[in-house]
Protein backbone atom coordinates (compact mmCIF):
# COMPACT_ATOMS: atom_id res chain seq x y z
CA UNK A 1 0.00 0.00 0.00
CA UNK A 2 2.80 2.42 0.92
CA UNK A 3 4.58 1.69 -2.37
CA UNK A 4 1.37 2.48 -4.33
CA UNK A 5 1.08 5.86 -2.54
CA UNK A 6 4.72 6.69 -3.35
CA UNK A 7 4.25 5.85 -7.02
CA UNK A 8 1.11 8.01 -7.11
CA UNK A 9 3.00 10.95 -5.58
CA UNK A 10 5.88 10.56 -8.06
CA UNK A 11 3.38 10.45 -10.95
CA UNK A 12 1.57 13.58 -9.75
CA UNK A 13 4.90 15.40 -9.31
CA UNK A 14 5.99 14.47 -12.82
CA UNK A 15 2.72 15.68 -14.35
CA UNK A 16 2.91 18.93 -12.37
CA UNK A 17 6.51 19.50 -13.52
CA UNK A 18 5.46 18.97 -17.15
CA UNK A 19 2.67 21.56 -16.90
CA UNK A 20 5.01 24.03 -15.23
CA UNK A 21 7.58 23.63 -18.03
CA UNK A 22 5.14 24.09 -20.95
CA UNK A 23 5.00 27.92 -20.70
CA UNK A 24 8.79 28.03 -20.41
CA UNK A 25 9.15 25.93 -23.55
CA UNK A 26 6.67 28.13 -25.42
CA UNK A 27 8.45 31.35 -24.40
CA UNK A 28 11.83 29.82 -25.26
CA UNK A 29 10.50 29.06 -28.74
CA UNK A 30 9.41 32.70 -29.08
CA UNK A 31 12.81 33.98 -27.98
CA UNK A 32 14.65 31.79 -30.50
CA UNK A 33 12.87 33.04 -33.61
CA UNK A 34 14.49 35.75 -35.69
CA UNK A 35 12.56 39.03 -35.84
CA UNK A 36 12.18 41.66 -38.54
CA UNK A 37 9.97 44.50 -39.71
CA UNK A 38 7.51 43.57 -42.46
CA UNK A 39 5.77 46.26 -44.52
CA UNK A 40 2.41 45.78 -46.24
CA UNK A 41 1.00 48.20 -48.79
CA UNK A 42 -2.73 48.15 -49.47
CA UNK A 43 -4.18 48.74 -52.95
CA UNK A 44 -5.13 52.27 -51.79
CA UNK A 45 -1.45 53.00 -51.01
CA UNK A 46 -1.59 52.82 -47.21
CA UNK A 47 1.50 51.28 -45.67
CA UNK A 48 1.51 49.27 -42.42
CA UNK A 49 4.55 47.80 -40.67
CA UNK A 50 4.40 44.72 -38.46
CA UNK A 51 7.15 43.38 -36.22
CA UNK A 52 7.20 39.71 -37.10
CA UNK A 53 8.87 36.54 -35.98
CA UNK A 54 10.25 34.57 -38.92
CA UNK A 55 9.40 30.85 -38.95
CA UNK A 56 11.69 29.43 -41.62
CA UNK A 57 12.38 25.89 -40.46
CA UNK A 58 9.94 22.99 -40.35
CA UNK A 59 10.09 22.94 -36.53
CA UNK A 60 9.45 26.70 -36.29
CA UNK A 61 6.52 26.47 -38.72
CA UNK A 62 5.08 23.46 -36.90
CA UNK A 63 5.11 25.27 -33.55
CA UNK A 64 3.94 28.63 -34.92
CA UNK A 65 1.89 30.65 -32.45
CA UNK A 66 0.67 27.63 -30.49
CA UNK A 67 0.11 28.27 -26.79
CA UNK A 68 0.50 32.05 -27.16
CA UNK A 69 -2.13 33.93 -25.19
CA UNK A 70 -1.35 37.41 -26.50
CA UNK A 71 0.09 39.14 -29.52
CA UNK A 72 0.80 42.87 -29.81
CA UNK A 73 -1.43 44.77 -32.25
CA UNK A 74 1.34 45.28 -34.81
CA UNK A 75 3.09 41.95 -34.31
CA UNK A 76 2.80 38.66 -36.10
CA UNK A 77 4.55 35.60 -37.40
CA UNK A 78 5.50 34.89 -41.00
CA UNK A 79 5.89 31.32 -42.18
CA UNK A 80 8.43 30.97 -45.01
CA UNK A 81 8.00 27.68 -46.89
CA UNK A 82 11.09 28.28 -49.07
CA UNK A 83 9.19 27.88 -52.33
CA UNK A 84 5.67 28.34 -53.65
CA UNK A 85 3.35 25.42 -52.90
CA UNK A 86 -0.13 24.66 -51.67
CA UNK A 87 -0.15 25.30 -47.92
CA UNK A 88 -2.51 23.95 -45.28
CA UNK A 89 -2.73 25.55 -41.84
CA UNK A 90 -4.77 24.94 -38.70
CA UNK A 91 -5.34 26.47 -35.27
CA UNK A 92 -4.57 23.46 -33.08
CA UNK A 93 -3.36 24.56 -29.61
CA UNK A 94 -3.65 28.22 -30.61
CA UNK A 95 -5.80 30.23 -28.16
CA UNK A 96 -5.76 33.43 -30.25
CA UNK A 97 -8.07 34.26 -33.14
CA UNK A 98 -5.83 35.14 -36.08
CA UNK A 99 -5.97 36.48 -39.62
CA UNK A 100 -3.93 34.29 -41.99
CA UNK A 101 -2.61 36.12 -45.05
CA UNK A 102 -1.53 33.77 -47.84
CA UNK A 103 1.23 35.45 -49.85
CA UNK A 104 2.71 34.37 -53.20
CA UNK A 105 6.41 34.44 -54.15
CA UNK A 106 6.08 37.99 -55.48
CA UNK A 107 4.70 39.21 -52.15
CA UNK A 108 1.08 39.59 -53.22
CA UNK A 109 -1.65 38.60 -50.76
CA UNK A 110 -3.84 36.02 -52.52
CA UNK A 111 -6.22 35.17 -49.68
CA UNK A 112 -7.00 36.21 -46.11
CA UNK A 113 -8.59 33.73 -43.72
CA UNK A 114 -10.07 36.21 -41.25
CA UNK A 115 -10.75 35.69 -37.57
CA UNK A 116 -9.81 32.02 -37.43
CA UNK A 117 -11.38 29.92 -34.68
CA UNK A 118 -9.05 29.25 -31.72
CA UNK A 119 -8.08 25.60 -31.20
CA UNK A 120 -9.84 24.50 -34.40
CA UNK A 121 -8.35 21.55 -36.25
CA UNK A 122 -10.16 22.48 -39.47
CA UNK A 123 -7.79 22.86 -42.40
CA UNK A 124 -7.30 26.38 -43.76
CA UNK A 125 -5.83 26.03 -47.24
CA UNK A 126 -4.13 28.46 -49.57
CA UNK A 127 -6.02 29.23 -52.79
CA UNK A 128 -3.07 27.97 -54.81
CA UNK A 129 0.71 27.97 -54.52
CA UNK A 130 2.06 30.45 -51.94
CA UNK A 131 5.47 30.83 -50.33
CA UNK A 132 4.45 32.69 -47.17
CA UNK A 133 1.67 32.85 -44.60
CA UNK A 134 1.50 35.83 -42.26
CA UNK A 135 -0.46 35.47 -39.03
CA UNK A 136 -1.66 38.61 -37.25
CA UNK A 137 -4.36 39.26 -34.66
CA UNK A 138 -7.87 38.34 -35.81
CA UNK A 139 -9.63 41.32 -37.41
CA UNK A 140 -6.43 43.33 -37.84
CA UNK A 141 -6.39 42.98 -41.65
CA UNK A 142 -9.88 44.43 -42.07
CA UNK A 143 -9.14 47.20 -39.55
CA UNK A 144 -6.12 48.29 -41.61
CA UNK A 145 -7.69 47.81 -45.05
CA UNK A 146 -5.41 44.90 -45.94
CA UNK A 147 -7.12 42.85 -48.65
CA UNK A 148 -6.14 40.33 -51.34
CA UNK A 149 -3.94 42.22 -53.77
CA UNK A 150 -2.05 44.04 -51.00
CA UNK A 151 1.72 43.86 -51.42
CA UNK A 152 4.07 42.54 -48.74
CA UNK A 153 7.76 43.50 -48.89
CA UNK A 154 9.08 40.06 -47.93
CA UNK A 155 12.43 40.63 -49.67
CA UNK A 156 13.32 43.63 -47.47
CA UNK A 157 12.09 41.80 -44.36
CA UNK A 158 14.13 38.69 -45.16
CA UNK A 159 17.25 40.82 -45.82
CA UNK A 160 16.87 42.57 -42.44
CA UNK A 161 16.44 39.42 -40.32
CA UNK A 162 18.13 39.64 -36.91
Amino acid sequence: MRQRLMIGEIWRSAVLALFLLLPVAASAQEADLRKTALAIETPSGERHVFQVEWAGTAAEREHGLMFRTELDADSGMIFDFGEARTVMMWMKNTPLSLDMLFIDEKGVVSRIAERTVPYSEDIIASPGPVRYVLEVNGGRSAALGIVPGSRVDVDAARAALK
